[in-house]
């Protein structure tokens, strides 16, 4: 999978730009993008924002006015996964002790959004639980709670 990452050019993000570093989102991706059987040229696109830009997103693409910490665009295209949106910022928050890490469980939840997993019924948020701890062995991984919608 060909793995795109933007990010902001102020704020959070660049002030985190360590921390970004250390999660390794390019490197992460494409080798779930392997794992689970993703085409080398299906294309993905991640931007990293603050909490500003995810509220926007979120307000203009759900209708929800507040700040999130992941928002996904599935593509529905045969070479493109979708986009996915990080608040570095919300990040930062959420894994105070490993803030790379939370990075890292945001993008692949990204990242299975994109692929079509959701958690709105239990046995879905059972079933993304379990491939996000595949995907990520060795970090801790909260379980999903189910969301309507």
């Amino acid at each position: 999978m060909r793995v795109t990452i933007r990010c902001a050019e102020s704020g959070p993000v660049a002030t985190h730009r360590d921390v970004i570093r250390r999660a390794g989102l390019g490197t992460l991706l494409r080798r779930c993008g392997d794992d689970l059987g993703v085409g080398p040229r299906v294309s993905l696109t991640v931007r990293l924002a603050d909490d500003a830009e995810l509220r926007a997103l979120n307000a203009r693409f759900l209708g929800v006015d507040a700040p999130t910490d992941v928002l996904a665009f599935p593509a529905g295209e045969r070479d493109r996964a979708g986009d996915i949106a990080i608040s570095v910022e919300r990040a930062i928050a959420q894994g105070a002790d490993d803030p790379a890490a939370e990075l890292r469980l945001l993008a692949v939840h990204g990242l299975l959004h994109c692929l079509g997993h959701d958690h709105g019924a239990p046995e879905e948020a059972a079933a993304m639980t379990a491939w996000t701890r595949r995907l990520l062995p060795g970090q801790p991984v909260p379980d999903l709670v189910t969301v309507a919608g």
